[in-house]
């Protein structure tokens, strides 16, 4: 990659360290529910306060337990960053329950953020990106810029015609997984600054100056990252569970098919038939698997095939929490389609 992550993470964190002579106490409690939200309220705040994850690295976010210590977090959050129901469909009853004076955002549901539908069956119909959205972001200005994308062409993507029969996903339309488009996450600092300035009026200039100052190492991050997926658009690859879609969007990549479904429920033995079916017929050249699940399952997926596999992870399970966290993130699922397509 061109921007090495540990350099990506010095200089977020350098830009968000504006120094402040506001009391500890004085800044609010922040609460997120993952490790990509909590880096983004960490850029935010900057040396003011640390932003707390309810779920430990590497747990699925689908149905998580809170451990009591996740319970007493909650109480004495003052805001709570979240990515939305359809990740975490638990948190907004538990938040109503443990923490009911803290303010809540749904951050995948902010105005301006894209949303993408659930994609249906095992295998997707493959899309045809325009140069449009995909390189042209260094220049935008925190909510208004991004407007544009509310009615992104790929929110009306046609999978009509996929089979329904794995798809459990009723009452659901949207996938949750939106921390992987960089863009939502430019949006979600402005927001997150927002939020604190209003909770906490002493500090307002210096949330507002350390989201402008991430949003433009995003800016910069995107901008790199697009010039190095464009050799990588036509390739064909499987993934593990659809997870990965919003990063696709973003970069002009687009799946042939998952293995699980966008929640990771175990396929069944007809959804793997046709997944291999789909690799021999679109000569599918690498299957990502994900750390937090069994690579045997993959294996079985690869045999009889000539496709290769990589590993590919959406939580970063082995990136240190922190304000360069998010960075490090997006920076690494880059990296790996990258790798594979390279080997």
């Amino acid at each position: 990659m061109t921007l090495r992550p540990s350099l990506f993470a010095l200089a977020l964190c350098s830009t968000a360290a504006v120094t402040t002579t506001a009391a500890q106490a004085e800044v609010p409690n922040v609460v997120t529910d993952i490790a990509p939200i909590q880096s983004l309220a960490a850029l935010v705040m900057g040396d003011l306060g640390a932003p707390v994850a309810l779920m430990r690295q590497g747990a699925s976010p689908h149905d998580y337990a809170l451990r009591p210590s996740d319970a007493e977090a909650l109480q004495s959050a003052d805001l709570v960053l979240w990515t939305g129901p359809e990740l975490a469909p638990w948190l907004a009853e538990m938040v109503g329950k443990v923490a009911p004076e803290a303010v809540s955002v749904p951050l995948a549901e902010l105005d301006g953020a894209v949303e993408l539908p659930f994609r249906e069956g095992a295998t997707f119909e493959k899309h045809v990106h325009g140069e449009e959205g995909h390189d042209d972001h260094a220049d935008h200005d925190d909510h208004d810029a991004h407007d544009d994308h509310a009615d992104d062409d790929h929110a009306d993507d046609d999978h009509a015609d996929h089979d329904h029969a794995d798809d459990d996903h009723a009452g659901e339309s949207h996938d949750p997984h939106s921390w992987l488009d960089p863009m939502n996450g430019r949006i979600w600092l402005g927001e997150i600054a927002t939020q604190l300035a209003a909770l906490d009026p002493d500090n307002a200039e210096t949330y507002r100056a350390n989201a402008t100052a991430a949003q433009a190492q995003l800016d910069e991050m995107i901008q790199t990252i697009s010039t190095e997926m464009m050799p990588l658009q036509d390739m064909n690859f499987i993934v593990f569970h659809d997870a990965y879609q919003y990063f696709e969007n973003r970069f002009g990549l687009s799946a042939a098919g998952a293995i699980s479904l966008g929640d990771a429920t175990a396929p069944s033995p007809a959804r793997i038939r046709e997944i291999q079916d789909e690799i021999k017929a679109q000569n599918v050249t690498c299957v990502f698997s994900e750390p937090q699940f069994s690579a045997a399952l993959v294996e079985t997926v690869l045999d009889g095939t000539s496709a290769k596999s990589a590993v590919i992870d959406p939580l970063g399970v082995e990136i240190t929490p922190g304000a360069g966290f998010y960075g490090d993130l997006i920076k690494e699922v880059a990296a790996a389609f990258a790798s594979c397509a390279a080997e």
